[in-house]
């Protein structure tokens, strides 16, 4: 029997249980036992909203008040109960509606301050407004509900209300597995994702919105109907919280946890009566300890130990989940003039490219040239300010993200966006409708469907469970099943941003020989990615970018082969350093020493048996591509990594394993690619905060010393970091450092994003700091400046070493340009 089936036929025999149960309790229970099902309608519909979508509101208790009031006048206007009770629900729904327009674009407290505004609005209008609700008096007496004649005494109505409690399970249950609730939770889980694949955020939280509004309201109605007197009394602000605490205790997102959490909550203060004044206190007790001990709520933490039902054998082969794919009308791409800037920054300008079916494009340049924004544009996360992007003859320029996945093209992310609390197989299936709905209640995971997925899944070289949860999967995987899922949508147009990013040499030749096969099936493949090796393995044509600029777009050859292409990848050589007014004389002794050094994330090690050495009073460049290990290297020495083999020694001290905080202490200061400033606090209060874990205090002569060496920081001293510039960003995070009193300093990427008249100040003030004996590890992406400011220098190739000497050898040497433009393979096997 499937889990589904399973669970339809424990709603129902619990539904049988209460109504069994009705008639040996006495009138009392039964009137709580009517409460718990008109609670567990409420929390139903909750539970849509917070549970599926991930949307926090405070303000239930105003649609159920709604609901309440809206049933009361119309049965006091004389209409039948039958017809008060769904039209108090649509009023209570079509409130919901109005309000979640504007809320929902805003997302946590905000959202949560607006839902509690609703709540006392809609409380003070049943206060004020007593023409029509009484007021304080309130409303009472009505009709309770009659059929064929027959007159519902007060235990029938609590049957209703039972059965429909087991309804809204039901239903809640169908709505989860069906296309608007994966929709949901995909939204919960990576709002952007879900737009990629067509889903349209919007119209998603509005319907969650208007499902949990219209729920409150239809348990407002029986409440009214049961109560026969409702006042504003009946619905207070604690109750909203009263209700998302049910919802949490029971098991947000899981069937039965309504029902669950509902019976605690009204069944809870049976049990305390004497103690009446404390319910709040013992309710807020108890959700923090289930928040610690099973924050998955009850019914969540039960099920976790349940067996999982294994997924049967897949019905698919990869060639036919390949088939399935194969665009039946194949489109290509084609760019013109494509621009967007940012504050004033031109951040792409003038980009244009053509993007043929059958074919890998690749996209290629350093790091801030604008190969993600140019992604981000077509794929519709950015408008552009310029341009054209015309695809089966239609401008898709300025399209929304689930308009432009309707179109047919589908992406993935650099880092990996897949919705953590679905399966591998469901994040596949969540594709397959590229964002139409279907039906409320319709199966998105038909067999066919989950056949087709699990085939996409060996498509793509996954080899692990279909059933296995996407928070629980290796980084590897991860990457597969999103190439998989963009897959399911049968994209004519294949986006790629850096998917080999953290892979094993190994699951890269496998994944070119995928993107191979996709392109081969009359897919266009777009391919952001900086293994030059497995670019220029699969690549039919690249586009090389520079400064947000295009400088080249040809073949392979042609393009390795490119003076601009060479020049924006290990500079222009046209900045100056200035010399050593003496030359380096190294130390008694290496400040740094990486013997063995492995590291990495998850599974797989980046670097592998990295041997590097700092001598003391040296500048040491470490040069290479993107992902070839070096951030990876200095976030090992700095402690914020631990290397799984291997030692790093600080002065004759191990260091490797050690907290960031105790490295620091012993005199290795990190400056991280981005800056990583304190935006809210000033200039000065950034720069001394490099001195937190110094021993002793920096005095006013400190940091005159600094201001000297960066005189532009000066007239900033006492203005927010987050108004300077980048480039004084740049030098206020190397103040900040060097405030540490560092015996070692890294510098990640510090030219970045910088115009060339502040690189060129910035690398003045580096051999300054150079020529006064500081020991400093250098990375940056313009290796021909790194090397002329540099003493010695360091290839690291795919986490290994491939080359190493003087700063003239290495300028000299091939291994340089293999390094960042492929062509290296045979320099890193060798040095395996």
């Amino acid at each position: 029997m499937s889990e589904s089936r399973l669970l339809d036929l424990s709603i129902l025999a619990l539904g049988v249980l209460a109504l069994a149960l009705l008639g040996v309790v006495n009138g009392y229970m039964q009137f709580v036992f009517g409460l718990v099902a008109i609670w567990t309608i409420l929390c139903t519909g909750l539970n849509v909203l917070f549970g599926l979508t991930g949307l926090v509101s405070l303000g239930q208790v105003g649609f159920f008040a709604v609901g309440a009031y809206a049933h009361a006048i119309l049965l006091q206007a004389g209409v039948n109960f039958w017809l008060a009770l769904p039209a108090g629900a649509l009023v209570a729904a079509a409130v919901g509606c109005v309000l979640a327009i504007p809320a929902v674009r805003m997302a946590g407290p905000f959202l949560a301050m607006v839902t509690i505004a609703f709540a006392f609005i809609v409380e003070h209008l049943a206060i004020e407004w007593r023409a029509l609700t009484g007021g304080q008096n309130g409303l009472f007496g009505f009709d309770q509900p009659a059929i064929f004649g027959y007159v519902f005494t007060e235990a029938d109505l609590i049957r209703l209300a039972i059965v429909l409690a087991a309804l809204g399970l039901l239903a809640y249950r169908r709505l989860s597995v069906s296309g608007w609730g994966i929709a949901m939770a995909a939204l919960r889980d990576q709002e952007v994702s879900a737009g990629s694949l067509g889903y349209d955020p919007f119209l998603t939280k509005l319907a969650a919105f208007a499902i949990a509004a219209g729920a409150a309201g239809l348990a407002g109605g029986l409440f009214a109907s049961l109560m026969q007197f409702i006042a504003p009394s009946n619905f207070v602000l604690s109750q909203s919280i009263l209700f998302l605490f049910a919802v949490i205790l029971g098991g947000a997102g899981t069937v039965l946890g309504p029902l669950v959490g509902a019976a605690v909550a009204v069944l809870l203060p049976e049990f305390l009566a004497g103690l009446a004044e404390y319910r709040l206190l013992f309710f807020g007790a108890l959700l923090v300890a289930v928040l610690l001990v099973a924050p998955r709520g009850i019914v969540g933490t039960i099920a976790a130990f349940l067996p999982r039902r294994a997924r049967p054998a897949i019905a698919v082969t990869p060639e036919e989940a390949l088939a399935f794919v194969s665009p039946e009308t194949p489109e290509g791409l084609r760019v013109s003039g494509l621009g967007i800037s940012f504050g004033g920054v031109k951040a792409v300008s003038g980009a244009a490219f053509e993007a043929r079916p059958g074919e890998v494009t690749a996209i290629i340049g350093p790091n801030g040239a604008g190969k993600t924004t140019l992604l981000n544009m077509i794929s519709g996360f950015y408008r552009p300010g310029e341009g054209r992007i015309v695809t089966g003859g239609t401008d898709i320029a300025g399209w929304s993200m689930h308009a432009t996945a309707r179109q047919g093209i589908a992406r993935t992310y650099q880092a990996t966006r897949l919705f953590a609390s679905l399966s591998a197989e469901e994040n596949v299936l969540a594709a397959f409708p590229r964002g139409r709905f279907g039906g409320v209640f319709t199966a998105l995971g038909t067999a066919e469907r989950r056949a087709m997925a699990q085939g996409l899944l060996q498509l793509v070289g996954y080899e692990g469970k279909p059933e296995t949860l996407a928070s629980d999967l290796p980084h590897v995987d991860r990457r597969l099943i999103e190439i998989a899922r963009a897959l399911a949508m049968r994209p004519r147009m294949l986006l790629l941003d850096e998917p080999a990013a953290g892979l094993m040499q190994g699951d890269k030749r496998a994944m070119s020989q995928v993107l191979r096969r996709l392109a081969d099936a009359g897919i266009a493949v777009v391919l952001v990615e900086h293994d030059m090796e497995l670019v220029m393995g699969i690549s039919d044509r690249i586009l090389a970018m520079d400064a947000g600029e295009p400088i080249a777009f040809d073949t392979p050859e042609a393009v390795r082969a490119d003076a601009r292409v060479i020049a924006a990848y290990l500079g222009e050589g046209t900045l100056s350093v200035p010399a050593r007014a003496l030359a380096h004389e190294p130390g008694a002794m290496d400040t740094l020493i990486a013997k063995d050094l492995c590291a990495g994330y998850g599974a797989a090690d980046v670097l592998q048996s990295v041997n590097l050495r700092v001598g003391k009073g040296e500048l040491v460049a470490l040069l290479g591509a993107n992902g070839a290990g070096k951030s990876t290297f200095l976030r090992t020495v700095s402690g914020l990594m631990a290397p799984t083999s291997g030692h790093v020694i600080l002065n004759d001290g191990y260091i490797g394993g050690l907290a960031p905080h105790k490295i620091v202490e012993r005199g290795v200061v990190l400056v991280p690619e981005g800056r990583q400033v304190f935006p809210e606090l000033s200039v000065a209060y950034n720069i001394e905060l490099g001195a937190y874990r110094r021993k002793t205090r920096p005095d006013a002569s400190e940091l005159e010393a600094i201001l000297q060496r960066f005189p532009r920081l000066r007239d900033r001293l006492h203005a927010r970091a987050g108004l300077l510039s980048g480039g004084e960003q740049q030098m206020m995070a190397i103040a900040r450092g060097l405030m540490a009193s560092p015996k070692l300093l890294l510098l990640d990427e510090p030219s970045l994003g910088l115009s060339p008249g502040m690189v060129e100040e910035l690398y003045a003030i580096l051999a300054e700091l150079r020529d006064d004996g500081i020991t400093i590890l250098l990375v940056d992406q313009m290796a021909s400046l790194a090397l002329a400011a540099a003493d010695r220098g360091y290839i690291l190739e795919q986490g290994r070493i491939v080359a190493e000497g003087s700063a003239q050898e290495l300028l000299q040497d091939d291994a340089l340009i293999a390094a960042y433009l492929g062509g290296g393979q045979e320099r890193a096997e060798a040095a395996q």
